[in-house]
């Protein structure tokens, strides 16, 4: 729970965590706040990557993965994805969409498979889930809406299905746009605004759900 600005978590026994995007903005800011809180954290990288003890290399387009250090996890946390900001070719969108779902897709078949899987499985989504929808109010209930977003984030929130059917308790978290300092949307947009060349995002009139790090952080604990 969140109190004046302030991140209150609840006491709770040590874990054992995977998290996959453990570099990026989220998930450097979580493995720092879970290793504070006394959680074993292990990172999931790339075979490109230079690893060590304790990482979990893999190569999801490739179907491989090294299976040591996926026994008695307590929760997945699976954040990776190609970052939607830049000019969406073809190929930027098909990056956009295949980074999500393939990985998804082969980290929850992995997971169900386990002799012991564990029992939490986060798996980031976007509020693209819902299009661009105006003034209606949505809840969790919503369908989804239309268009490159939405169709991507349906297809990765299925694509946990295997998860789901193991009795894995999976959660989809609809991220809205994160806010913080040393990464995210602010990284991109500040020098922008500093330079005095800032202005309004797209038509300047469309709804923008945002939500602090600190905010990500604590729902995700």
């Amino acid at each position: 729970m969140f109190f004046y600005g302030i991140l209150i978590t609840l006491k709770r026994d040590s874990m054992k965590i995977l998290i996959s995007g453990a570099a990026g903005f989220i998930g450097s800011a979580l493995v720092s706040a879970l290793r504070r809180g006394g959680d074993e954290v292990h990172r999931m990288i790339r075979l490109d990557r230079i690893a060590h003890s304790g990482d979990v290399v893999w190569k999801p387009t490739k179907g491989f993965i090294q299976h040591r250090n996926l026994n008695d996890l307590d929760a997945v946390i699976h954040l990776c994805g190609e970052n939607i900001f830049g000019r969406w070719t073809a190929h930027k969108k098909q990056e956009i969409r295949d980074s999500r779902v393939i990985s998804t897709q082969f980290l929850a078949q992995t997971l169900a498979d386990l002799n012991a899987p564990p029992k939490v499985f986060l798996c980031a989504s976007a509020i693209g889930f819902y299009g661009n929808r105006g003034e209606e109010i949505l809840t969790e209930q919503s369908p989804p809406g239309e268009g490159f977003l939405a169709e991507v984030c349906r297809q990765w929130e299925d694509a946990c299905d295997p998860a789901r059917q193991a009795g894995i308790r999976t959660v989809n978290l609809r991220f809205g746009m994160v806010l913080g300092t040393g990464g995210g949307a602010l990284e991109q947009l500040l020098p922008i605004f500093h330079k005095g060349l800032g202005g309004p995002i797209g038509k300047g009139h469309q709804w923008m759900s945002w939500i602090s790090i600190q905010d990500v952080i604590g729902a995700c604990l």
